[in-house]
């Protein structure tokens, strides 16, 4: 397959998602593409929101690329993409293309009982987009999403009243879907009281990412002493405090080496990593390529 995305050019975008409700925080819409000229088949930009989302393909073919991989859609499928993962589409057949997207904040949909898995979809947890393998395994629960996003659609566009109860309630169905069907363990819990115990930590690393950050000044925050914070934060959040922190910041340095014209070491210097060196070990820890290859492979500059 060509692609014609060509180079930074056309700079990798940060979408802001405009909420059709206010109170929802989501944004549900269909989608229609034209056949594309023969014999090519272009990629939409490269773009990411802090916004969950999933796609449902009603008609015709597409692609989807991640900068973890590659999933072609045919009718009835569906793809769920993380909290500000990179991901752009294209055509992928001579028929015109119709599918629903659904954008979510679902941070925002955390109600008590659903907080001990609030860290399993969020930005600085493992990739969601491991959960795909579900719709592979298991026909039927990909066809349970498939319709619950179709009646999130119908809902959202005929507005009766009470349509904003149905879609809120659907959306707490769409978490509980994937929490009773993540067989391996994908998602993981924690306990409520841990989360909020753990909230001015995880606050304080979000706001201080590009500083730096250690464990004592951040277990003298909530009060704990240094060995009882390390193991009540693996316990809750099912990773050590410093792979935390260093996933956020290779996520941080994942944007800024593909929107803004700047160095690698500049990039890693801005994400909170001043050696280059240990730069390096960390992003092909997460990404299992080098930062340069990670942009070759972002920036459309190779086929796939």
């Amino acid at each position: 397959m060509t692609t014609l995305a060509d180079d930074l050019r056309e700079p990798i975008r940060e979408e802001a998602v405009v909420y059709g409700h206010p109170l929802l925080y989501m944004k549900i819409w269909e989608v229609g593409m034209n056949p594309p000229a023969p014999a090519q088949e272009a990629y939409g930009p490269w773009h990411f929101h802090k916004e969950v989302e999933l796609l449902a393909l009603i008609e015709g073919e597409m692609g989807m690329q991640t900068q973890d991989g590659y999933f072609r859609l045919e009718p009835g499928d569906v793809v769920l993409l993380g909290a500000s993962q990179l991901h752009r589409t294209h055509r992928a057949g001579a028929a015109p293309v119709r599918f629903i997207v659904l954008q979510v904040d679902l941070g925002r949909h955390m109600e008590s009982a659903a907080l001990p898995y609030a860290y399993g979809f969020a930005d600085g947890a493992a990739p969601l987009e491991r959960l795909n393998g579900l719709f592979r395994e298991k026909p039927g629960f990909r066809l349970e999403i498939y319709d619950l996003i179709a009646h999130m659609y119908e809902e959202y566009r005929g507005r009766a009243r009470g349509y904003e109860l149905a879609l809120g309630s659907a959306i707490q169905r769409l978490l509980w879907l994937f929490v009773r069907h993540d067989d391996e363990g994908l998602l993981p819990a924690a306990a409520e009281p841990d989360l909020l115990r753990l909230r001015p930590a995880l606050d304080y690393v979000d706001r201080h990412l590009q500083d730096r950050i250690t464990v004592e000044e951040v277990s003298r925050l909530l009060n704990f002493s240094y060995h009882y914070f390390i193991r009540y934060f693996r316990s809750a959040m099912g990773c050590s405090f410093v792979d935390y922190v260093n996933r956020k910041r290779i996520k941080a340095a994942e944007r800024l080496l593909l929107t803004r014209d700047i160095s690698i070491a500049e990039a890693a210097l801005q994400a909170g990593v001043p050696s280059i060196a240990q730069f390096y070990k960390l992003f092909k820890r997460f990404n299992r390529c080098s930062p340069k290859e990670f942009v070759t492979r972002m920036s459309g500059r190779e086929d796939g």
